[in-house]
């Protein structure tokens, strides 16, 4: 999943949420420098991305996809599951989407020592350009991928994605369903079972 799916498995944890996101920008397994709260959260972003890699559902709609989009098959469904994730945001939280997401903009990460400049410019520009409120509309869904295709460095078909979408809408929103059913199972036990 992108930003919202991996702000949502962050257990309404404002810490934890900016943690997860930390983990596109931490490379390598070497932990031990960091502070008890983004392990925990790069360690939460790599358990998402391992469960959606591997969840049978999400792979046959990989290989139905991938014809259209080679290579960015993987990408497309995680833009088409937080663009869902989104537009149906009251089915799997109680608090509104614009008040879930201000709240996460005004918490503070600055007393993280962890973080990279890199990771504190992207966390700035998300907030100014609050990117994530757009996602529940067709041209969120759009946008986001003509976003994330200008920063592929080799000829992608992933701008087309939206396109894709709307003729296997069906398929795609019977695996997300199937897949947040079992991600909100697994990750719920991953987090509450956690011990660094």
């Amino acid at each position: 999943m992108n930003l919202l799916g991996h702000l949502y498995f962050s257990n309404n944890d404002q810490r934890l949420m900016y943690a997860n996101l930390y983990g596109d920008f931490f490379k390598g397994n070497d932990f031990s420098g960091l502070t008890p709260v983004t392990k925990k959260g790069v360690k939460l972003h790599r358990a998402i991305d391992n469960f959606i890699d591997h969840h049978p559902a999400v792979i046959e709609l990989l290989h139905i996809l991938y014809p259209e989009l080679p290579k960015v098959s993987g990408l497309a469904v995680d833009l088409y599951f937080d663009h869902l994730l989104a537009k149906h945001w009251n089915k799997y939280h109680p608090e509104p989407l614009d008040h879930f997401l201000l709240k996460f903009y005004q918490s503070s990460i600055v007393d993280n020592p962890d973080y990279s400049s890199e990771y504190l410019q992207f966390v700035d520009a998300m907030r100014k350009c609050d990117w994530i409120s757009h996602y529940p509309t067709k041209e969120g869904l759009q946008k986001m991928c003509n976003e994330v295709s200008s920063r592929i460095s080799f000829p992608n078909a992933l701008s087309k994605a939206p396109l894709i979408f709307q003729r296997q809408k069906d398929k795609i929103e019977k695996t997300f369903d199937r897949y947040m059913l079992d991600a909100n199972s697994y990750l719920s036990e991953y987090l509450m079972n956690f011990d660094g």
